[in-house]
């Protein structure tokens, strides 16, 4: 019980300091459509590249308020309290972690996130976009995904070394951006037995939850800018491993109009994670 809330207070603290940091930073809003009373008009139209794409660049942060797009022909919005379709061991995983209270997320290890946590994280996110890649620059542990448009295939399994966030390609469909992702550094189902081995902690986390996936997970994200302030993402997750079918959920985030630019998040510094949940090492 006190790890679990030694875990949640830092999550807290994390949370509030980066909120009072973020207001120390000078405010250098650019391009942003005003409606007739002044204000940033987020219904304008998308901004678009020089070739006609839709630009996604930017700095966002997850929505979760209601949204026109949460009909019943839709993906539901991702939330903690969806039923997933797992596989009975990655089923108990799942249990025994969540008993853990987030003893072993990867964000409280200073570990790279997966991919939905970083999707629904309350810390802003910066899309920088060119026409050979997008990179998408998290705040939180300052997380890194680079998704390549030069026209290269996804790779196959095992053929690069995994990583942490995956390899990344994506191509256009109409205004439509779909990224496919795999090699990701998933957790050997075969290596969890009656626990979870201890070089597995922080690996294959894919919610908060600690919902794991495996080295075999691919990740098929489709991103739409309807308007100047929304973007609507579509994530489909296929792990045949962990889970007994696809599943797609979606995530919606608002463009942050008022200039603010992403603080320096240097997760080791000054961590006390370790400390607090009795790990430190001496």
């Amino acid at each position: 019980m006190k790890r679990s809330i030694a875990a949640a207070t830092l999550a807290a603290l994390f949370v509030a300091l980066t909120s009072s940091a973020a207001a120390q930073w000078p405010l250098h809003p650019a391009g942003v459509p005003k409606g007739p009373d002044g204000q940033p008009n987020l219904a304008a139209a998308a901004p678009r590249t020089v070739d006609g794409k839709p630009d996604f660049s930017g700095i966002w942060m997850i929505y979760n308020g209601p949204d026109a797009g949460d009909r019943a022909d839709r993906p539901p919005r991702m939330s903690g309290g969806l039923n997933l379709p797992l596989q009975p061991w990655a089923a108990e995983l799942q249990r025994r972690r969540a008993a853990e209270g987030g003893l072993n997320d990867p964000d409280g290890l200073c570990l790279p996130q997966g991919l939905l946590q970083y999707h629904v994280d309350p810390q802003p996110l910066k899309i920088v976009q060119t026409a050979t890649q997008i990179l998408i620059i998290y705040e939180s542990n300052y997380g890194l995904r680079t998704i390549y448009l030069d026209g290269r295939k996804l790779p196959p399994l095992g053929e690069p070394q995994p990583f942490w966030h995956g390899y990344s390609v994506g191509h256009w469909e109409g205004d439509t951006l779909v990224v496919e992702s795999n090699n990701f550094r998933g957790v050997d189902r075969d290596a969890v037995k009656n626990g979870e081995p201890s070089s597995f902690h922080g690996v294959g986390w894919l919610d908060h939850r600690g919902t794991p996936y495996t080295e075999a997970m691919k990740v098929t994200e489709r991103f739409r800018r309807g308007n100047y302030g929304q973007l609507d993402i579509e994530v489909t997750v296929d792990d045949a491993k962990a889970f007994t079918k696809p599943f797609t959920v979606r995530v919606v985030q608002r463009i942050v109009p008022d200039g603010s630019e992403l603080i320096e998040f240097i997760c080791h510094e000054n961590q006390m994670f370790l400390k607090l949940t009795g790990r430190e090492r001496r």
